[in-house]
């Protein structure tokens, strides 16, 4: 609760993963803490438009593919009859129950909760307008900046038209449209291209760079590139957009190879900027750098001993998880404890079919840090589990410090990929040995398998895969 002037301890402005999170945490640290959004509960665009909404309709579209593949067993089922209007029903039903249970978690730790718009009138003091336009100021001993980032339009796309949208429309999946272009091959991109297709959409997917993914292991990533130019109609790597125009029946778009061709919808998703405009960060003392990013140090501070900021404003990587991580910690050094944001490991997933997961160096990140450097990769066609299970394209790969014999960097691709990296995560954190990972008892059949026999290549050969390491030759990478 604020003190007898009204000054709250804290003022965070944005109820994302990295606002809300951090609000939590200095709640119960026994600060004082006001939070603010436009939304009606705490969520920010992860729960509202982005990771929740998308994770919903990803697993309805695993549904359909799980039920097209099982003929491989001699089971068979109908066409399956797609819904579109129940199914979004159904989706904003997760996304409701979610934010209210922020809310209720905001209430339960004495939030207090403010919905509107706020501007901030110093490094100490912020205007907030309600939706109806009535205003009120607040007063703060801290400031937490978590005010997220929007997605990037590119001038070829500037003009208005109901037909190009952003990922966040897209994920309202208001209809079907029989030929969809996808520009952008990255995490969000490949996600809707995965759900689009398995619901009927004939898909075209564009990407600038050479390879999906990119700066991504390309080991891991061709895995998902044969999938997907299996799966949807058309898969254009190295190729850009140069103009789109609506003809008031489709979008005909130009592209760099000469190609030219006619989409129903186009779905622009190549990057995002940061949401540092129109708040009055400049009045806070915040620093931003040449990208528009807050700059912020390994306590999360900004500009001045009670500035914070944290999640997509502050810089890649743009995760809610990592934005929590960080709010925990600036709550943490508010609240008068020593703490720092130095993590070794920050996961990242992809939700495609394949899954595409990793944490830690890449075996270039970790050549070009000075490593002599060892990767092993067992592939998941040697996995029992995988076979009885039909997902047997996928592979576990781990870097390793040659030297030391330690886990640098993990990446898979394959079925639940996101949810074995957490090992992976935890053995780059905290520094464990080929051998640690080779002789901890893993159960069997088990994808998580996949991760010890890679950790058995290590030292030769793994009991399920007569296979392969890879040494680099020097440092240079």
């Amino acid at each position: 609760m604020p003190d007898l002037d009204g000054t709250w301890d804290l003022f965070v402005l944005g109820a994302g993963p990295g606002g809300y999170a951090a609000a939590f945490a200095a709640a119960d640290h026994g600060l004082g803490v006001a939070l603010c959004d436009l939304e009606a509960n705490p969520g920010g665009v992860c729960l509202y438009r982005g990771c929740i909404p998308s994770k919903a309709l990803l697993h309805a579209a695993a549904i359909i593919r799980e039920s097209r593949r099982a003929s491989i067993m001699g089971i068979d089922f109908a066409a399956p009859s797609i819904d579109v209007e129940h199914l979004r029903r159904w989706q904003d039903g997760v996304v409701q129950r979610l934010t209210a249970g922020l809310g209720g978690l905001a209430r339960t730790r004495r939030i207090h909760y403010l919905q509107g718009r706020a501007t901030l009138l110093d490094a100490h003091r912020a205007r907030v307008v309600a939706a109806d336009g009535s205003s009120s100021e607040v007063l703060f001993e801290h400031l937490l900046v978590a005010t997220g980032s929007r997605p990037v339009m590119p001038p070829e796309f500037a003009a208005e038209s109901p037909r190009v949208v952003e990922a966040s429309t897209a994920l309202r999946l208001d209809q079907v449209p029989r030929r969809l272009l996808i520009v952008g091959g990255g995490y969000i991109g490949t996600e809707l291209a995965t759900i689009y297709t398995a619901i009927g959409a004939r898909v075209t997917l564009v990407e600038l760079t050479p390879g999906l993914l990119p700066g991504m292991d390309r080991e891991l990533t061709r895995v998902l590139e044969a999938k997907l130019k299996a799966e949807i109609a058309e898969l254009m790597l190295g190729t850009a957009v140069l103009a789109a125009e609506d003809t008031g029946a489709a979008v005909r778009v130009q592209f760099s190879t000469g190609a030219t061709a006619e989409y129903d919808r186009v779905l622009v998703a190549v990057g995002r900027r940061p949401n540092t405009e129109g708040f009055g960060l400049e009045l806070s003392g915040a620093r931003l750098n040449r990208q528009g990013f807050v700059e912020v140090d390994e306590e999360r501070r900004s500009g001045s001993s009670t500035t914070f900021a944290v999640g997509d404003v502050t810089g890649p990587p743009l995760l809610a998880h990592k934005a929590s991580s960080e709010g925990r910690v600036a709550a943490a050094v508010m609240a008068g404890h020593e703490e720092r944001y130095r993590p070794r490991a920050v996961p990242s997933v992809v939700y495609t079919d394949p899954e595409v997961a990793w944490c830690g160096l890449s075996e270039g990140e970790a050549a070009i840090q000075g490593h002599r450097v060892r990767t092993t990769s067992f592939p998941w066609a040697a996995s029992g589990r995988a076979w009885t299970e039909g997902h047997t394209e996928g592979m576990t790969k781990l870097v390793f410090d040659e030297e030391a014999g330690t886990v640098l960097g993990v990446g898979i691709v394959g079925a639940g990929a996101g949810e074995l990296i957490a090992e992976g995560v935890l053995a780059v954190e905290i520094g464990l040995r080929a051998q640690d990972l080779a002789t901890v008892i893993h159960p069997h059949p088990t994808l998580s398998e996949t991760m010890m026999e890679a950790a058995e290549l290590y030292g030769g050969h793994a009991t399920h895969y007569y296979g392969r390491q890879r040494m680099s030759a020097d440092r240079s990478g």
